[in-house]
Protein backbone atom coordinates (compact mmCIF):
# COMPACT_ATOMS: atom_id res chain seq x y z
CA UNK A 1 0.00 0.00 0.00
CA UNK A 2 1.20 3.43 -0.94
CA UNK A 3 2.12 6.06 1.36
CA UNK A 4 -0.19 8.20 0.39
CA UNK A 5 -3.09 6.20 0.34
CA UNK A 6 -5.53 5.93 3.39
CA UNK A 7 -4.40 3.73 6.03
CA UNK A 8 -7.02 1.60 7.68
CA UNK A 9 -6.70 0.96 11.42
CA UNK A 10 -8.15 -2.17 13.47
CA UNK A 11 -11.98 -1.17 14.15
CA UNK A 12 -12.57 0.80 17.09
CA UNK A 13 -13.89 -0.08 20.21
CA UNK A 14 -17.25 -1.21 20.03
CA UNK A 15 -17.19 -1.11 16.04
CA UNK A 16 -15.56 -4.19 15.57
CA UNK A 17 -16.99 -7.01 13.26
CA UNK A 18 -16.76 -10.73 13.05
CA UNK A 19 -14.74 -12.09 10.66
CA UNK A 20 -15.90 -15.76 10.64
CA UNK A 21 -19.55 -14.24 9.81
CA UNK A 22 -18.28 -12.58 6.87
CA UNK A 23 -16.34 -15.30 5.83
CA UNK A 24 -19.33 -17.73 6.06
CA UNK A 25 -21.07 -15.15 3.96
CA UNK A 26 -18.73 -14.58 1.63
CA UNK A 27 -18.65 -18.63 1.12
CA UNK A 28 -21.94 -17.98 0.05
CA UNK A 29 -22.24 -15.12 -2.56
CA UNK A 30 -18.53 -14.51 -3.47
CA UNK A 31 -16.82 -17.61 -3.61
CA UNK A 32 -14.24 -16.71 -6.11
CA UNK A 33 -12.47 -14.68 -2.85
CA UNK A 34 -11.04 -17.34 -0.98
CA UNK A 35 -8.65 -17.48 1.63
CA UNK A 36 -8.46 -15.92 5.36
CA UNK A 37 -9.89 -12.75 6.09
CA UNK A 38 -8.77 -9.31 8.18
CA UNK A 39 -11.18 -6.49 8.47
CA UNK A 40 -9.84 -3.36 9.48
CA UNK A 41 -11.79 -0.39 9.41
CA UNK A 42 -11.06 3.30 7.39
CA UNK A 43 -9.94 6.21 9.71
CA UNK A 44 -12.95 8.74 8.32
CA UNK A 45 -16.81 8.90 8.62
CA UNK A 46 -18.87 9.92 11.15
CA UNK A 47 -21.94 8.13 9.75
CA UNK A 48 -21.85 4.76 8.20
CA UNK A 49 -18.68 2.84 9.15
CA UNK A 50 -16.65 1.61 6.04
CA UNK A 51 -14.20 -1.38 6.84
CA UNK A 52 -11.42 -3.11 4.78
CA UNK A 53 -11.35 -6.29 3.46
CA UNK A 54 -8.70 -8.62 2.83
CA UNK A 55 -8.79 -11.60 1.48
CA UNK A 56 -5.69 -13.09 0.41
CA UNK A 57 -4.20 -11.00 -2.07
CA UNK A 58 -7.57 -9.93 -2.60
CA UNK A 59 -9.39 -6.45 -1.15
CA UNK A 60 -13.25 -5.40 -0.75
CA UNK A 61 -14.72 -2.81 0.99
CA UNK A 62 -17.79 -3.51 3.24
CA UNK A 63 -20.36 -0.38 4.37
CA UNK A 64 -23.04 -0.77 6.80
CA UNK A 65 -24.76 1.53 9.50
CA UNK A 66 -23.31 2.84 12.77
CA UNK A 67 -23.85 1.00 15.98
CA UNK A 68 -26.22 2.34 18.56
CA UNK A 69 -29.75 3.85 18.01
CA UNK A 70 -30.40 4.97 14.52
CA UNK A 71 -33.68 7.18 12.86
CA UNK A 72 -35.43 4.52 10.84
CA UNK A 73 -35.20 6.37 7.90
CA UNK A 74 -31.50 6.71 8.16
CA UNK A 75 -28.61 4.48 6.92
CA UNK A 76 -30.54 2.89 4.25
CA UNK A 77 -28.06 0.46 3.03
CA UNK A 78 -30.23 -1.09 0.29
CA UNK A 79 -30.64 2.51 -1.03
CA UNK A 80 -27.03 3.16 -1.51
CA UNK A 81 -26.56 0.04 -3.13
CA UNK A 82 -29.25 0.29 -5.50
CA UNK A 83 -27.73 3.84 -6.56
CA UNK A 84 -24.38 2.38 -6.70
CA UNK A 85 -25.74 -0.49 -9.00
CA UNK A 86 -27.63 1.82 -11.30
CA UNK A 87 -25.09 4.86 -11.47
CA UNK A 88 -22.06 2.40 -11.62
CA UNK A 89 -22.91 1.87 -15.57
CA UNK A 90 -23.11 5.60 -16.35
CA UNK A 91 -20.92 7.45 -14.04
CA UNK A 92 -17.04 6.18 -14.01
CA UNK A 93 -15.99 7.10 -10.82
CA UNK A 94 -18.49 5.23 -9.22
CA UNK A 95 -17.58 2.32 -7.36
CA UNK A 96 -18.62 -0.93 -7.88
CA UNK A 97 -21.26 -3.02 -6.04
CA UNK A 98 -20.55 -6.65 -5.47
CA UNK A 99 -22.93 -8.18 -2.61
CA UNK A 100 -25.89 -6.66 -0.70
CA UNK A 101 -27.40 -8.14 3.06
CA UNK A 102 -30.18 -7.96 4.97
CA UNK A 103 -30.08 -10.82 6.82
CA UNK A 104 -29.28 -9.37 10.76
CA UNK A 105 -27.99 -12.78 11.07
CA UNK A 106 -24.73 -12.21 9.83
CA UNK A 107 -23.75 -8.62 11.40
CA UNK A 108 -26.80 -7.33 12.91
CA UNK A 109 -27.75 -4.96 10.24
CA UNK A 110 -27.82 -4.72 6.79
CA UNK A 111 -24.59 -4.07 4.62
CA UNK A 112 -22.88 -4.05 1.60
CA UNK A 113 -19.74 -4.89 -0.47
CA UNK A 114 -18.16 -3.18 -3.01
CA UNK A 115 -14.91 -3.17 -4.94
CA UNK A 116 -12.09 -0.55 -3.49
CA UNK A 117 -10.99 2.22 -5.77
CA UNK A 118 -7.14 2.58 -4.63
CA UNK A 119 -5.72 5.77 -4.76
CA UNK A 120 -5.35 9.03 -2.44
CA UNK A 121 -7.86 10.52 -0.01
CA UNK A 122 -7.51 13.93 0.69
CA UNK A 123 -7.98 14.64 4.55
CA UNK A 124 -7.26 17.51 7.46
CA UNK A 125 -3.45 17.59 5.98
CA UNK A 126 -1.81 16.45 3.13
CA UNK A 127 -0.25 13.12 3.22
CA UNK A 128 3.18 12.42 4.20
CA UNK A 129 4.85 12.68 0.54
CA UNK A 130 2.50 14.86 -0.67
CA UNK A 131 3.27 18.28 -1.89
CA UNK A 132 0.57 20.38 -3.90
CA UNK A 133 1.80 23.70 -5.31
CA UNK A 134 -0.66 26.56 -6.41
CA UNK A 135 -0.87 25.92 -9.45
CA UNK A 136 -2.00 21.69 -8.63
CA UNK A 137 -4.18 23.05 -5.78
CA UNK A 138 -6.16 25.53 -8.58
CA UNK A 139 -6.22 22.69 -11.19
CA UNK A 140 -7.37 19.95 -8.48
CA UNK A 141 -10.47 22.59 -7.39
CA UNK A 142 -11.43 23.08 -11.30
CA UNK A 143 -11.53 19.15 -11.50
CA UNK A 144 -13.82 18.75 -8.44
CA UNK A 145 -16.27 20.72 -9.78
CA UNK A 146 -16.19 19.40 -13.69
CA UNK A 147 -17.01 16.07 -11.99
CA UNK A 148 -19.35 17.49 -10.20
CA UNK A 149 -20.99 19.20 -13.02
CA UNK A 150 -20.30 16.03 -14.70
CA UNK A 151 -22.69 14.21 -12.33
CA UNK A 152 -25.48 16.88 -12.76
CA UNK A 153 -25.27 16.42 -15.81
CA UNK A 154 -26.13 12.39 -16.12
CA UNK A 155 -29.78 11.66 -17.72
CA UNK A 156 -31.90 10.88 -14.49
CA UNK A 157 -34.09 8.10 -17.11
CA UNK A 158 -31.39 6.34 -19.02
CA UNK A 159 -29.38 5.95 -15.87
CA UNK A 160 -33.00 4.69 -14.21
CA UNK A 161 -32.87 6.64 -11.33
CA UNK A 162 -36.02 8.60 -12.30
CA UNK A 163 -37.56 7.28 -8.90
CA UNK A 164 -34.78 8.38 -6.90
CA UNK A 165 -36.30 11.30 -5.48
CA UNK A 166 -39.22 14.28 -6.72
CA UNK A 167 -37.29 17.53 -7.53
CA UNK A 168 -40.74 19.61 -7.66
CA UNK A 169 -40.60 20.91 -4.21
CA UNK A 170 -37.43 19.89 -3.22
CA UNK A 171 -36.02 23.22 -1.78
CA UNK A 172 -38.90 23.40 0.44
CA UNK A 173 -38.87 19.95 1.49
CA UNK A 174 -34.99 20.14 2.55
CA UNK A 175 -35.36 23.05 4.64
CA UNK A 176 -38.90 21.98 6.16
CA UNK A 177 -36.89 18.71 7.13
CA UNK A 178 -33.66 19.74 8.48
CA UNK A 179 -35.72 21.86 11.01
CA UNK A 180 -37.64 19.36 12.15
CA UNK A 181 -34.87 17.14 12.44
CA UNK A 182 -32.98 20.37 13.94
CA UNK A 183 -35.44 20.27 16.49
CA UNK A 184 -35.96 16.83 17.74
CA UNK A 185 -32.08 16.21 17.89
CA UNK A 186 -31.53 19.24 19.98
CA UNK A 187 -29.57 19.43 23.40
CA UNK A 188 -29.86 22.35 25.72
CA UNK A 189 -26.31 23.59 25.11
CA UNK A 190 -26.94 24.60 21.09
CA UNK A 191 -28.80 27.24 20.00
CA UNK A 192 -32.19 27.19 19.19
CA UNK A 193 -31.80 28.37 15.36
CA UNK A 194 -35.34 29.47 15.26
CA UNK A 195 -34.50 33.07 13.54
CA UNK A 196 -32.06 31.21 11.57
CA UNK A 197 -34.65 28.38 10.55
CA UNK A 198 -37.28 30.98 9.78
CA UNK A 199 -34.14 32.93 7.75
CA UNK A 200 -34.14 29.86 5.64
CA UNK A 201 -37.79 28.86 5.33
CA UNK A 202 -38.69 32.91 4.12
CA UNK A 203 -36.00 33.22 1.67
CA UNK A 204 -35.96 29.87 -0.67
CA UNK A 205 -35.31 30.74 -3.93
CA UNK A 206 -38.10 30.14 -6.55
CA UNK A 207 -38.57 26.44 -7.46
CA UNK A 208 -37.16 25.40 -10.94
CA UNK A 209 -38.28 21.89 -10.40
CA UNK A 210 -35.08 20.81 -12.70
CA UNK A 211 -33.87 17.71 -11.34
CA UNK A 212 -30.50 16.24 -10.90
CA UNK A 213 -28.70 13.67 -9.46
CA UNK A 214 -26.90 15.10 -6.36
CA UNK A 215 -24.44 13.51 -4.18
CA UNK A 216 -25.44 15.57 -1.07
CA UNK A 217 -22.05 15.25 0.51
CA UNK A 218 -19.62 16.13 -2.30
CA UNK A 219 -16.38 17.15 -1.05
CA UNK A 220 -12.12 16.30 -0.92
CA UNK A 221 -12.23 13.38 1.57
CA UNK A 222 -14.88 11.57 -0.46
CA UNK A 223 -13.20 11.69 -3.94
CA UNK A 224 -10.23 9.01 -4.69
CA UNK A 225 -7.76 10.87 -6.25
CA UNK A 226 -4.61 8.72 -9.23
CA UNK A 227 -1.35 8.15 -7.81
CA UNK A 228 0.65 9.88 -10.63
CA UNK A 229 -1.39 12.88 -11.69
CA UNK A 230 -3.77 13.78 -8.94
CA UNK A 231 -6.62 13.28 -11.17
CA UNK A 232 -10.51 11.84 -9.90
CA UNK A 233 -11.07 8.38 -9.87
CA UNK A 234 -13.53 7.87 -8.04
CA UNK A 235 -16.66 9.47 -5.77
CA UNK A 236 -17.58 7.37 -2.35
CA UNK A 237 -20.58 7.73 -0.08
CA UNK A 238 -23.62 7.77 -1.44
CA UNK A 239 -25.48 7.41 1.29
CA UNK A 240 -27.32 10.82 1.10
CA UNK A 241 -27.75 11.00 -2.91
CA UNK A 242 -31.03 11.80 -4.52
CA UNK A 243 -33.13 13.66 -7.10
CA UNK A 244 -32.96 17.73 -6.68
CA UNK A 245 -31.80 21.24 -6.74
CA UNK A 246 -27.77 21.04 -8.04
CA UNK A 247 -27.66 24.32 -6.27
CA UNK A 248 -28.42 23.29 -3.03
CA UNK A 249 -25.49 20.17 -4.03
CA UNK A 250 -23.35 22.94 -4.38
CA UNK A 251 -24.15 24.67 -1.25
CA UNK A 252 -23.80 21.94 0.65
CA UNK A 253 -20.09 20.96 -0.44
CA UNK A 254 -19.45 24.56 0.44
CA UNK A 255 -20.39 24.17 3.86
CA UNK A 256 -16.86 22.47 4.37
CA UNK A 257 -14.74 23.97 2.37
CA UNK A 258 -12.92 26.51 5.14
CA UNK A 259 -10.65 29.31 3.06
CA UNK A 260 -7.28 30.16 4.03
CA UNK A 261 -8.81 33.79 4.96
CA UNK A 262 -11.24 32.31 7.51
CA UNK A 263 -11.73 33.36 11.43
CA UNK A 264 -9.93 31.14 13.48
CA UNK A 265 -12.75 29.24 15.02
CA UNK A 266 -13.58 28.24 11.45
CA UNK A 267 -10.19 26.52 11.00
CA UNK A 268 -10.54 24.23 13.98
CA UNK A 269 -13.47 22.30 11.81
CA UNK A 270 -11.45 22.23 8.83
CA UNK A 271 -11.67 18.53 7.42
CA UNK A 272 -9.72 19.14 3.97
CA UNK A 273 -6.66 21.27 3.12
CA UNK A 274 -8.94 23.83 1.43
CA UNK A 275 -6.64 26.42 3.38
CA UNK A 276 -3.52 25.90 0.83
CA UNK A 277 -2.15 28.83 -1.53
CA UNK A 278 -3.75 28.02 -4.56
CA UNK A 279 -7.11 26.60 -3.74
CA UNK A 280 -10.49 28.59 -4.65
CA UNK A 281 -12.28 30.49 -2.52
CA UNK A 282 -16.14 29.62 -2.05
CA UNK A 283 -16.32 32.94 -4.49
CA UNK A 284 -14.58 31.20 -7.08
CA UNK A 285 -15.75 28.20 -7.15
CA UNK A 286 -19.53 29.29 -7.70
CA UNK A 287 -18.14 31.46 -10.29
CA UNK A 288 -16.24 28.42 -11.91
CA UNK A 289 -19.27 26.25 -11.67
CA UNK A 290 -21.46 28.81 -13.12
CA UNK A 291 -19.35 29.54 -15.91
CA UNK A 292 -18.94 25.99 -17.03
CA UNK A 293 -22.79 25.32 -16.40
CA UNK A 294 -23.30 28.48 -18.81
CA UNK A 295 -25.91 29.68 -15.74
CA UNK A 296 -26.14 32.66 -13.30
CA UNK A 297 -25.91 30.91 -9.40
CA UNK A 298 -26.42 34.93 -8.23
CA UNK A 299 -25.06 36.03 -4.63
CA UNK A 300 -25.65 32.29 -3.68
CA UNK A 301 -26.61 33.50 0.25
CA UNK A 302 -29.28 31.17 0.36
CA UNK A 303 -27.60 27.88 -0.76
CA UNK A 304 -24.27 28.12 1.39
CA UNK A 305 -26.11 29.29 4.65
CA UNK A 306 -28.56 26.42 4.16
CA UNK A 307 -25.48 24.32 3.43
CA UNK A 308 -24.30 25.15 6.70
CA UNK A 309 -27.18 24.81 8.57
CA UNK A 310 -27.57 21.13 7.09
CA UNK A 311 -23.80 20.68 8.40
CA UNK A 312 -24.56 21.86 11.83
CA UNK A 313 -28.37 19.33 12.11
CA UNK A 314 -26.05 16.48 10.78
CA UNK A 315 -22.98 17.34 13.77
CA UNK A 316 -25.68 17.44 16.11
CA UNK A 317 -27.26 14.49 15.40
CA UNK A 318 -24.18 12.69 15.78
CA UNK A 319 -23.73 14.74 19.28
CA UNK A 320 -27.52 13.64 20.18
CA UNK A 321 -26.81 10.28 20.08
CA UNK A 322 -23.13 10.61 22.21
CA UNK A 323 -25.12 12.63 24.60
CA UNK A 324 -27.35 9.78 25.03
CA UNK A 325 -24.99 7.07 25.61
CA UNK A 326 -25.85 5.67 22.40
CA UNK A 327 -21.82 5.98 20.91
CA UNK A 328 -19.31 6.05 23.05
CA UNK A 329 -16.89 7.51 19.96
CA UNK A 330 -14.98 10.27 22.11
CA UNK A 331 -14.59 11.72 18.63
CA UNK A 332 -18.12 13.00 18.91
CA UNK A 333 -17.55 14.45 22.45
CA UNK A 334 -17.58 17.99 20.71
CA UNK A 335 -19.78 17.95 18.27
CA UNK A 336 -22.35 20.36 20.14
CA UNK A 337 -19.92 22.82 20.09
CA UNK A 338 -19.47 22.32 16.34
CA UNK A 339 -22.83 22.54 16.16
CA UNK A 340 -23.42 26.17 17.80
CA UNK A 341 -20.35 27.54 15.22
CA UNK A 342 -21.94 26.14 12.16
CA UNK A 343 -25.17 27.19 12.93
CA UNK A 344 -23.86 31.10 13.94
CA UNK A 345 -22.18 31.02 10.87
CA UNK A 346 -25.16 30.33 8.52
CA UNK A 347 -27.31 33.00 10.93
CA UNK A 348 -23.93 35.26 10.10
CA UNK A 349 -24.28 34.72 6.66
CA UNK A 350 -27.87 35.03 6.33
CA UNK A 351 -27.96 38.60 8.53
CA UNK A 352 -25.36 39.81 5.75
CA UNK A 353 -22.43 40.22 8.98
CA UNK A 354 -20.15 37.42 6.77
CA UNK A 355 -20.12 36.62 3.08
CA UNK A 356 -19.75 33.54 0.75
Amino acid sequence: MSDLQDRPAPPREGEELDPAAIRAYLDSVLPQFDGGIAVRQFPGGASNLTYLLTIGDRQLVLRRPPFGTKAKSAHDMGREYRILSRLNDVFPYCPRPLAYCDDPVVLGEPFYLMERIEGIVLRRELPAGLSLDPPAARSLCRNLIDVHLQLHGIDIDSAGLGDLGKPQGYVARQVDGWSGRFRNARTEDVPDNEALMEWLRDNQPPDTGRGAIIHNDYKFDNVVLGQDDLGIIGVLDWEMATLGDPLMDLGCSLAYWIQADDPQAMQQLRMMPTQLPGMMTRRELVDYYSERAGATAGDFRFYYAFGLFRLAVIVQQIYFRFARGQTRDRRFAGFGQMCSLLSGTALAVSSGQRSL
